[in-house]
């Protein structure tokens, strides 16, 4: 039985589909939304901007927060609640160092622009291919 869920999530619709599965599929699980801040882009935008912050998990805090109320309001409707979680670094590591503490994870298949498909779909797939745990693809 699935009990805990990671959805590492980005401002992609991907990702609201993956944790729209997860809302929809394992209603009495623990789900847990995770966001990572500072990987690399196609431009380095989220890494350098990061960088050059004072307090760097204050930064990555509040990059997350948008992500997290949009996350917050989809579990709304399906009336759970969910843990959210910030992580530091290449999103593809940081997931992955995570899997271990759920049952499952559960991550969209890509980002939204070509250059986010690029980025977010490796990530993806990195994930599926070393997590030691299932790993479901939302589309």
């Amino acid at each position: 039985m699935i009990s805990r869920i990671l959805v590492p999530m980005d401002d992609s619709e991907m990702a609201q589909q993956a944790l729209e599965y997860a809302l929809e599929n394992h209603r009495d699980a623990e789900i847990t939304v995770m966001n990572v801040v500072g990987g690399p882009s196609p431009w380095g935008g989220a890494a350098t901007s990061l960088a050059l912050e004072e307090d760097i998990e204050a930064a990555a805090e509040e990059h997350a927060k948008e992500i997290f109320d949009d996350a917050r309001e989809l579990a709304d409707e399906y009336d759970v609640e969910i843990i959210t979680e910030v992580q530091l670094g290449h999103p593809a590591r940081a997931i992955l160092n995570r899997a271990d503490d759920f049952d499952a994870v559960v991550i969209g298949s890509h980002g939204g622009s070509v250059a986010d498909r690029l980025v977010v779909g490796n990530i993806a797939q990195k994930v599926f291919r070393n997590s030691p745990v299932p790993v479901v693809v939302a589309r």
